[in-house]
């Protein structure tokens, strides 16, 4: 059925006026100062903003780590997501214990079949280089839509790339024009902290900090930069959390390397003191990398209002604290890393950034939507309000307040890292497609109507996130 929004706000990355929109067969087919047509449904928007859907380029639904898998898998985790303003989500797809690419990718396609609520891509985790991978992975690349590979520089048990391994990441991102995301931590460095804290009796939650500090990622991001400047390759340097990688960025982008950063929601808002908190709750905020000083935070939202680090990812990891987290009871290097935050991450950018004059709401939806449709290849048919693009559409009402809390909240985990923060503003509905996932805050979607978005690769990310 056409359906027509009227009254609202449109909010996109560079403009807000007030107009009205006409959806059919789930595209934006006109925007206009009026619209009526006879046949249509009318939405209401009057007060609301009408913003692009967000776009999470960075979650985990229903992945096995730590010896134990995510508690959200792609039920709850994209409806979570919907709730929280977010219409499409970019999950890494792990390929680690399987001899093809080709199995692992089929295997993420079944997790989220008949499940997904919320349109969705993926990004490859490749933790091995052998030669049949590199045979495989262009084709994969190619007939999947997948234009961003992952290598990581921490977990040097589980994941970790020697240098070398990264290298050839990086020449292979630069023969299939990929994006290469990497996890910048120095995971032998990390190790060696770690196994001198056990050893001194120090089990506690916030030596998980103490023993990853930010030299150990700001030394990483270097490696990674030039690296793959050297390469001629894409950087996407994942959940940047401190002063020390910023700088490396900053540096790079100063010198023309093609370098992005994202940065997640609670690296802005909370910091290191959350791991001393007592009884065990310190483990409620263990996730990789960890939490910094408050100072840091500051830094991270000067970076981004200075465009020097362009996206916001959930890292969407979760795992329940009352059995979970249990698991590191007595040892730090045991607790499952990682938090929920697909259904926080808009409205708390929201909150702190636009209402408290941190970002402009044209930033907001920069950050929060349309710099991840353009780095991954989803723009203009996801990330904007524009003819032609999919009607992937938040009625937003930022004059409302409200108050977080696991009790309320959509994630299938006991506890939610912001419990009691008020904040401003709410989402109200949610259009995937031009059909409703979310109706006047009420879930009424179906399992499985998420689909599947092949994409292509990005022309330079730097020039490309220059673009209108």
């Amino acid at each position: 059925m056409k359906k027509v929004i009227k009254g609202g706000k449109i909010a996109t990355a560079t403009d807000v006026f007030e107009a009205d929109v006409l959806i059919e067969e789930g595209v934006i087919t006109q925007i206009a100062k009026s619209i009526d047509v006879a046949d249509a449904e009318v939405i209401d928007a009057t007060g609301k903003y009408v913003m692009p859907g967000g776009i999470d380029p960075h979650t985990h639904l229903d992945m096995p780590f730590n010896n134990t898998v995510t508690d959200d898998d792609w039920e709850s985790g994209t409806i979570a997501a919907a709730f929280g303003g977010t219409t499409t989500i970019l999950d890494f797809c792990l390929s680690a214990g399987e001899t093809k690419l080709a199995d692992a990718v089929a295997k993420w396609h079944e997790k989220a079949k008949d499940k997904a609520v919320i349109d969705y891509g993926f990004h490859l985790m490749i933790t091995d280089f052998t030669p049949e991978t590199e045979k495989e992975l262009p084709t994969i690349l190619k007939q999947e839509g997948i234009t961003s590979i992952k290598v990581f520089m921490a977990y040097a048990r589980e994941f970790q790339s020697s240098d070398r391994t990264l290298f050839k990441a990086f020449k292979i991102g630069k023969e299939t024009d990929t994006v290469v995301m990497v996890h910048c931590e120095n995971g032998s460095v990390i190790d060696e902290l770690v196994e001198e804290a056990l050893a001194n009796g120090h089990t506690e939650p916030i030596y998980h900090a103490l023993t990853r500090p930010a030299a150990v990622e700001g030394e990483a991001t270097k490696r990674a930069i030039e690296l793959a400047n050297i390469a001629g390759a894409k950087l996407y340097v994942v959940h940047v959390t401190c002063k020390e990688a910023v700088d490396e960025i900053i540096r790079a982008r100063e010198k023309g390397y093609d370098v992005l950063g994202e940065t997640c929601p609670p690296y802005l808002t909370l910091d290191q003191s959350m791991l001393a908190k007592p009884d065990f709750e310190g483990a409620k905020y263990v996730w990789s990398p960890p939490l910094r000083p408050a100072y840091h935070q500051d830094i991270l939202w000067n970076a981004l209002k200075a465009k020097q680090l362009q996206t916001i990812g959930s890292d969407q990891c979760s795992f329940s604290f009352n059995g979970k987290k249990q698991l590191g009871i007595n040892d730090f290097s045991k607790i499952p890393n990682g938090g929920p935050f697909i259904e926080d991450r808009f409205g708390i950018l929201y909150s702190e950034g636009v209402a408290k004059g941190r970002i402009t709401v044209n930033e907001f939806v920069e950050m929060i939507s349309t710099s991840a449709a353009k780095t991954f290849g989803l723009f203009p048919k996801k990330g904007t309000i524009a003819v032609g693009s999919d009607a992937d559409v938040v009625l937003f009402d930022p004059n409302v307040k409200r108050v977080i809390s696991a009790e309320t909240h959509h994630m299938n985990v006991d506890y939610n890292p912001y419990e009691g923060w008020e904040v401003a503003g709410e989402v109200q509905t949610v259009l995937v497609r031009g059909e409703y996932v979310i109706q006047d805050k009420k879930f009424v979607g179906t399992l499985g109507n998420g689909q599947y978005i092949k994409r292509k690769p990005t022309s330079k990310l730097t020039e490309q996130l220059a673009l209108n």
